[in-house]
């Protein structure tokens, strides 16, 4: 599947993780997640019971989006376990 087809398909039952979860899987910090919340509007989110929740496929995008962010993702997230990324 081309990028673009990938960015066009509709996801018909998303994952959702807390923030906690989403940091860990990123690499990064629960407060990274949390400014992406406020600050990206194509962070997709919900709140169940006061608690945010985030769509793992917006996160990995939202991840993707600069290079530091790659970096930990590759380095300190997901992608320690992962030998090579495909488009």
């Amino acid at each position: 599947m081309k990028n673009k087809e990938l960015k066009n398909k509709v996801i018909i039952y998303p994952i959702w993780i807390s923030v906690s979860e989403a940091a860990r899987l990123g690499g990064v910090g629960d407060k990274t997640v949390r400014r992406a919340i406020k600050l990206d509007p194509d962070l997709k989110y919900k709140i169940a019971k006061n608690r945010y929740q985030i769509e793992l496929g917006s996160l990995f995008r939202f991840l993707n989006k600069n290079t530091k962010l790659k970096n930990k993702l590759r380095g300190f997230g997901l992608g320690q376990y992962v030998s090579e990324w495909k488009a």
